[in-house]
Formats: structure tokens, sequence, C-alpha cells
């Protein structure tokens, strides 16, 4: 296997969705990690029904966040971006211009690969920096990397086999968008 398989398994994923690109990465979290910071946000508001890791991030990345008393059903919005939280959704055609879908290939998700999850966006720069993000600042694509610029970037992709397992299950997924009740991280204590 190569990154053919990552870059086969972003191309299914951005025609299932309706997407002009994907960026696949190691989980939704680190999804919409890439996101704030491409975009450099230093202020948002969203939903205090989450998944634990979305405030923890907040407060690594020193984000001014508030959590709202937002219910939502396959995803939710942080206000103040074009970011949305859709790890509960995957459906055909689901994309919507102008956005940046932040997918979960997790547990009890629609497509369930373990940890895994993905980008989705119309913005063909703002791929290919968030590719290089994800990919410790290297261009996959370039061979051998080594010979090419390397940027800040991070430690996110996927495993090769969890790419070739997105690209067999995608057409067999559930479409239904889940309703999972999240605790209120607004009673998470720091120590």
């Amino acid at each position: 296997m190569s990154f053919d398989t990552l870059f086969k398994f972003e191309q299914d994923l951005a025609e299932y969705t309706g997407a002009p690109y994907a960026v696949v990465t190691d989980c939704c979290t680190h999804a919409i990690e890439l996101c704030l910071r491409l975009d450099k946000v230093s202020k948002l508001s969203f939903t205090a029904y989450t998944y634990l890791s979305i405030p923890q991030m907040m407060r690594n990345l020193q984000i001014d966040y508030e959590l709202l008393d937002e219910p939502w059903i396959g995803e939710y919005k942080f206000h103040g971006t074009n970011i949305w939280d859709s790890a509960r959704r995957l459906e055909r055609d689901m994309y919507i211009a102008g956005r940046r879908q932040c997918l979960s290939f997790g547990n009890t998700k629609p497509l369930h690969l373990g940890k895994c999850g993905a980008i989705l966006l119309d913005n063909y720069d703002d791929y290919l920096i968030l590719s290089r993000m994800r990919s410790n600042g290297r261009d996959l694509r370039q061979s051998p990397w080594n010979d090419h610029p390397v940027t800040v970037g991070f430690h996110y992709c996927p495993t090769i086999e969890t790419c070739q397992q997105g690209i067999e299950k995608l057409p067999t997924i559930n479409q239904t968008p889940m309703a999972v009740e999240y605790p209120d991280c607004r009673l998470i204590t720091y120590v």
C-alpha cells in the first residue's frame, strides 16, 4: 500500500459527500484543530453538549470560547467561523459550499473505522495547506519528501490500512444523522 490509498479515500469521500475536496486525518478533533489553526481563530462559541476533547483542545490552543445551551443532531457550528463539527453525520451530497465540515469515523459513527476523521472543504489552496499540516508539514505527493520544503505540521495522518477500510466501507454506511446525548461540558472541572 502507498499514499495513493489515502488519496483514493479522500477522493471517494469527496465524491460521496459532494465536497470538492477532503483531507483525511487521524481523528475529528485533529481535523477541527487544523481548521482552527489555519484560520488563526482566537475566540468562538459552540454547544456545551459535545465530546470533551473539544473544550480541552480549545484550552490547549488558548482559544477564548463560550459554551452554549444549544441542542444538535448530526452536526453543530463553531459560531464565528465556517467550521462545523459533523462527527455524527455522513450522508451522500451533504457538503454545503463555504463550510469546513469535520467528520469522525470513530466508534458509533456512521462510518466506523476506529480512529479517523476528515475535513470537507471547497477551497483548493486551503486543501493543500491542510493536507501538509496533517502530514508533518510534508506534501505526500512529493517523493522523496525530504527533497522538498517542509512547513510546520502535525502528526495527524491516518494509517494507510484505515484508509483502505474507508474505501471498502464507505458505500455501505447508514446515512441517518445520529442523535447522541453528550454530557454538559460546562461541568468539566480542571485541576
